[in-house]
């Protein structure tokens, strides 16, 4: 089992930008998809990013499309989610999530094995 812990949320106003991150334990950290996951208060989780093992592939939501970068840094175990242009609709507790296999859709929470605790992000208007 990795151990996953999220850090970089907080308070922001529309238009500004955070970076979260994303400590995994594990000697396998660089085998592993991860991905960037989010549920706002009354709302399923949903998708917002993914990167490949090697850090060449990347995936994003619509949603998230031309605003968010996804990341890793393989030498230190870590991926990160830079957040630009940030908008209101963006508030949500964000989850990082590791896939100990090799995900056919990157996009789907239920391929995705080891999930940190969450770090709240707020954007205000």
């Amino acid at each position: 089992q990795v151990q996953l812990v999220e850090s970089g949320g907080g308070l922001v106003q529309a238009g500004g930008s955070l970076r979260l991150s994303c400590a995994a334990s594990g000697r396998t950290f660089s085998r592993y998809v991860m991905g960037w996951f989010r549920q706002a208060p009354g709302k399923e989780r949903e998708f917002v990013a993914a990167i490949s093992p090697s850090g060449t592939i990347t995936s994003y939501a619509d949603s998230v499309t031309g605003r968010f970068t996804i990341s890793r840094e393989n030498a230190k175990d870590t991926v990160s989610l830079q957040m630009n242009s940030l908008k209101p609709e963006d508030t949500a507790v964000y989850y990082c999530a590791n896939s100990r296999r090799s995900p056919r859709r990157w996009s789907d929470g239920y391929e995705y094995d080891d999930w940190g605790q969450g770090t709240q992000v707020t954007v205000s208007s």
